[in-house]
């Protein structure tokens, strides 16, 4: 079955665990190459442009200029401030210090940190800390891939990260791919696409 998702939509991916809703997203992400089960050849295409020859450099370059991820886990570095662990995103994707600290303050200003930058992760709530973890959006991703962005927050939380997610979705223009249990935040977004069993059920085209 064809899974189509249009420039500047915000998806959801929802369905039991197991169901292959993370492996999915590791495909789309470019982390892992998409199996065919001896059946014919999968395809994948990113912007008209088919990624499944890439060679692993060009691959980890698409990754770093076009994507950004947000999981369940903060993976926040304990020793680094949030400006530290914000720039981070911008020196793997190869900006010079001084340039990724610069962007990593102007990206805590857009998620309402400005004023925590020199606060360690365990300084800050659970909340902050996933905005925190929203780290990738200083490079200004096309694409953003969130798995159980909203896993380890209350309800509260939830609607905080939510709210920043869709602002940038509307204000960039960001295609948002998210991957859930939770209906609430599944009605969210634009649409559902439900899986079982490592097939896709129903939502796979846009309206």
């Amino acid at each position: 079955m064809e899974i189509r998702i249009e420039p500047g939509e915000m998806v959801a991916r929802m369905g039991p665990s197991g169901s292959g809703k993370s492996t999915l997203m590791h495909i789309l992400g470019l982390l892992h190459s998409p199996d065919g089960d001896d059946g014919p050849p999968a395809e994948l295409s990113i912007n008209g442009v088919d990624v499944t020859s890439m060679s692993e450099r060009t691959r980890t370059r698409m990754r770093a200029d076009t994507m950004g991820f947000v999981f369940q886990s903060y993976n926040l570095v304990p020793t680094l401030t949030a400006a530290e662990n914000v720039a981070l995103a911008g020196e793997y994707a190869g900006t010079g210090r001084r340039e990724a600290m610069a962007a990593a303050s102007e990206a805590l200003g857009w998620v309402g940190l400005a004023e925590r930058g020199g606060h360690r992760p365990m300084e800050l709530s659970g909340g902050e800390q996933q905005r925190v973890a929203a780290r990738s959006l200083v490079n200004k991703p096309k694409l953003l891939l969130a798995d159980e962005p909203t896993g380890n927050l209350d309800s509260g939380h939830s609607q905080e990260v939510l709210a920043l997610l869709r602002r940038f979705n509307r204000e960039r223009g960001q295609t948002l791919l998210l991957v859930t249990h939770d209906a609430e935040v599944g009605a969210f977004c634009d649409r559902i696409i439900h899986m079982r069993d490592g097939l896709i059920q129903d939502g796979a085209a846009s309206s």
